[in-house]
């Protein structure tokens, strides 16, 4: 699909960004809550990671289908919806007196997200054309980066001023802002008229739901047990049957065919596999920092800033190394580094202060910088042009997909690994969770327990880290075997052949 640049691209794509960052910093700022919703909801671990993951599942299940409808009638009025749907559900988010009702509000948030985040990017591709739509690209990577993990400052300074609410609060006046600029600002596009699906929806909704709940589940029930295995085959039945009907249904959300381009398969897993080094890292890390090294929620969300300066920068490095010597190089080398931040993670020792965190946090952020618009590119450039919306939240989907079973795998192991860790004797409140112990604690003026639940804390952190060191050397050597060279080419007119056909890192 051929594209003239917008004469207000750039104000266009500034209220995009400023979309796609409250967005994101939403996200990533509920991690730096959890202790704090420990002690004023009174969420158990399993809470925590619903609250996480009731967003993540409704996003993810509903982003192909909402990237569908934005394509059919219309891609502005879709991140309108968005952004309407998330202000409103923040609203009753940051009012919620209960788990329960965190947790559902945080569902319709995930409504409101899968229509505005795919809109950021299939907006972004109709306003700029060849030669400044990569640029345009590496701005959107940018702030993606730096709301996913400029998130816990921005809670942490909410935290030290307010109650919890605040960080579901602010989203509100910011997504009455992002309506009225899209309004004014942004111009409506459409792509060809294409029917919703709704069966491979619910296929995908029920496959995702079930999986991820029978990970988070085995961590209280054991991996053997009746509840677990229940929703490991709920899982397979319903992305079976996802898969069968994409293949005979006339206009799939998810055509199947895509995963024969190598590039396309080896940067979707590429990105499921970022998004679960990532979610895993900040779920562990942030309690680190404030239950076991006395940290603030300020002070917790600050002591972030060297991944924040690393991702950053090395987001630009990944650019030129893809450009340089291809994808297959940028893609398996951030992966590596992604791994060596873990391992790095994984030496950390119960005495061991912030001086060791930040040289992992550090190697994570150069790791992901490197890889990110190596995978982002490789998947956008091998999807049919004439699919902006669609092809955009397959994107989010893989993304979002390696969150949730971040949260689901690595929250399992965190809290398996913990109880395990705790001695045998210890009161059985004090071995669901660190927050729990030390409430314990408090209240007894047992200093021994809480200095037991911190070691036992480190220690499963560790063994937790251990699993995103294993990811990382797996995906960095799937990236090298599995993505072909990009051949390189002038920065210039494209020739005759689509450039989906042509193997380019980049769109």
């Amino acid at each position: 699909m051929e594209t003239t640049a917008h004469p207000r691209r750039w104000l266009i794509l500034a209220v995009l960004c400023l979309s796609l960052l409250v967005l994101v910093v939403d996200n990533s700022v509920l991690t730096v809550a959890i202790p704090t919703l420990i002690r004023d909801l009174g969420a158990s671990s399993t809470d925590i990671q619903w609250m996480i993951d009731a967003y993540i599942l409704v996003f993810a299940g509903l982003l192909l289908t909402a990237g569908s409808l934005s394509d059919r009638h219309g891609r502005r009025r879709g991140l309108v919806i968005g952004l309407l749907v998330f202000g409103g559900a923040s609203l009753l988010a940051a009012f919620a007196s209960t788990s329960g009702q965190l947790i559902a509000a945080r569902a319709l948030m995930g409504v409101g997200g899968a229509f505005l985040m795919p809109g950021t990017l299939s907006i972004l591709t109709t306003v700029f054309d060849d030669s400044e739509r990569k640029k345009a690209i590496a701005i959107w990577s940018s702030v993606l980066s730096l709301g996913a993990v400029g998130g816990p400052t921005v809670g942490g300074v909410l935290l030290e001023h307010f109650w919890w609410g605040s960080v579901f609060l602010i989203n509100v006046p910011i997504a009455v802002l992002g309506i009225a600029a899209a309004l004014l600002i942004i111009p409506e596009s459409r792509g060809p008229a294409r029917r919703p699906d709704p069966a491979g929806a619910l296929l995908s909704t029920v496959g995702m739901t079930a999986l991820v709940w029978a990970v988070i589940e085995s961590a209280r029930y054991g991996w053997s047990s009746a509840q677990t295995l229940g929703g490991y085959t709920v899982a397979v039945v319903a992305l079976t049957g996802f898969a069968l009907w994409e293949r005979r249904v006339a206009e799939p959300m998810l055509p199947l065919t895509l995963f024969r381009n190598r590039n396309f398969s080896g940067a979707s897993l590429s990105i499921v596999l970022l998004s679960f080094a990532g979610g895993g890292a900040m779920l562990a890390l942030t309690q680190y920092l404030q239950f076991v090294l006395g940290y603030t929620p300020l002070e917790a969300g600050l002591a972030f800033i060297p991944l924040i300066v690393s991702t950053m920068i090395f987001n630009g490095v990944g650019v030129l190394v893809d450009r340089k010597l291809g994808t297959r190089v940028a893609a398996a080398t951030g992966l590596l580094l992604v791994g060596a931040g873990f391992g790095a993670i994984a030496a950390i020792g119960p005495g061991d202060g912030y001086g060791h965190l930040v040289v992992a946090l550090v190697v994570l952020g150069m790791g992901s910088g490197i890889a990110g618009p190596a995978a982002y590119g490789t998947l956008l450039a091998a999807l049919p042009p004439d699919r902006a919306g669609v092809g955009s939240a397959v994107n989010d989907t893989v993304q979002q997909v390696g969150q949730a079973l971040s949260v689901a795998v690595l929250g399992a192991v965190l809290t398996t690994a913990y109880s395990a860790n705790m001695p045998d004797g210890t009161p059985s409140a004090a071995r669901r969770s660190i927050g729990d112990a030390l409430g314990a604690a408090a209240a007894t003026g047992d200093e021994g327990l809480a200095e037991t639940a911190r070691t036992a804390f480190v220690h499963a952190m560790s063994a937790t880290s251990l699993v995103g060191l294993a990811g990382g050397i797996a995906a960095a050597v799937l990236a090298a075997v599995v993505l072909r060279p990009a051949p390189r080419r002038p920065d210039e007119p494209a020739p005759a052949e689509p450039a989906t056909a042509s193997g380019r890192s980049t769109p």
